[in-house]
């Protein structure tokens, strides 16, 4: 852990409601708001890009100073996005005690997936989870966890439970060995698709294939659409013996 935290500088926000909020968006600062067990929550504004470099540089915990206040230490609490641009809307942040553990999501990134045979061998390598929750102190909370991968063969998996937590924390799960990081699957040959897709086609020739004129519609068959199922022989016997009597 680096000893000197990154350091956000903001402003106080004295002025509320979305037409304020979409204003400071237009103007390059993104609204948010700062709590802390027992003190009233406070406001602020910050530079957009100063926030994004903090998030990109993976941060977890850093200080917030509020223009005529004094610095704290915080973690992220939630994080509003617009949902086709994917900018900032607005941010959350929870003021923290360092001596006191927390809860904190912890991106995981995976190391050497091009150097596991299995994906030599054109196996297919898909990362499942891509965070999970630690307990530690603020101080203790990693940027990112790695997990290597550059051993795996195909039809291998990498659960939570293998994976070592970082010093001083742990990870917060139920069922850890339940939990999937990474798999390797064999590779879909090109022969196995033409084959569904052969069989798909015939199906599909089935399904749209009509009952010549004359045939018995199969019991459990529906018929096309704009014919009539033939009559039964019984029926025709049974029509012609109504008709007779």
């Amino acid at each position: 852990m680096a000893a000197e935290r990154e350091k956000l500088q903001a402003a106080p926000r004295q002025e509320f409601g979305s037409r304020t909020s979409r204003r400071l968006r237009r103007e390059g600062f993104v609204p948010g708001v700062v709590y802390s067990g027992g003190e009233e929550a406070r406001p602020f504004q910050v530079s957009e890009r100063d926030i994004r470099n903090v998030l990109i540089a993976g941060h977890a915990l850093f200080d917030l100073e509020i223009e005529g206040s004094k610095a704290v230490p915080v973690v992220v609490k939630e994080q509003q996005r617009h949902p086709v641009r994917g900018s900032l809307q607005h941010l959350d942040l929870q003021q923290v005690r360092l001596d006191e553990k927390i809860q904190a999501d912890v991106a995981i990134e995976l190391e050497g997936t091009e150097d596991a045979p299995g994906a030599k061998e054109g196996g297919v390598l898909e990362h499942i989870t891509r965070e999970v929750t630690i307990e530690a102190l603020p101080t203790e909370i990693p940027e990112k966890i790695v997990v290597d991968v550059a051993t795996m063969e195909i039809n291998d998996t990498i659960q939570l439970s293998a994976i070592t937590p970082p010093q001083g924390a742990e990870f917060v799960a139920d069922e850890p060995e339940e939990v999937t990081i990474v798999t390797l699957t064999p590779p879909r040959l090109e022969k196995e698709l033409e084959e569904i897709e052969e069989e798909a086609a015939l199906v599909g020739e089935e399904e749209g294939e009509e009952v010549p004129e004359g045939e018995e519609v199969p019991e459990g068959e529906e018929v096309p659409e704009g014919e009539e199922a033939p009559e039964q022989e019984g029926d025709e016997e049974e029509s012609g013996d109504s008709e007779g009597g």
